[in-house]
């Protein structure tokens, strides 16, 4: 996949504001945490990057997607993957809504985040 043809979205996502939950959340999040299967569900998906930063309990993520891969693809509702409907069950004990209402561009829990400013926009 040419890294200059994908697209980017990021998003955000609090975490249960509990340290506990937070280390939790980190320590699935390290290399090797989350199943193989997850991570080969993400780039079959169309997903060229994926990473997540995290503040307090915010979690951002920024993930760049092939444009020709269709958006529902990059969907975290995985109805037909036993293995992807396990991890968001387990995520979903930590994660918590952020207070905005939802849009359709939203995916699931993540918000999108509209996008203000690029450097290389500016003259």
């Amino acid at each position: 996949m040419n890294p200059s043809r994908t697209q980017r979205h990021c998003f955000a996502l609090d975490l249960k504001d509990h340290p506990a939950v937070i280390d939790a959340y980190k320590h699935w999040h390290r290399p090797g945490g989350p199943p193989a299967e997850v991570t080969r569900s993400l780039r079959d998906s169309g997903i060229a990057s994926l990473d997540i930063y995290l503040i307090g309990n915010r979690l951002f993520m920024i993930m760049d997607c092939d444009p020709a891969a269709p958006s529902h693809a990059r969907s975290t509702d995985a109805p037909d993957n036993p293995h992807v409907r396990a991890w968001e069950a387990l995520m979903a004990e930590l994660q918590q809504e952020l207070p905005f209402p939802k849009r359709p561009s939203d995916m699931g829990k993540w918000r999108l985040l509209e996008h203000i400013y690029s450097l290389a926009d500016q003259p």
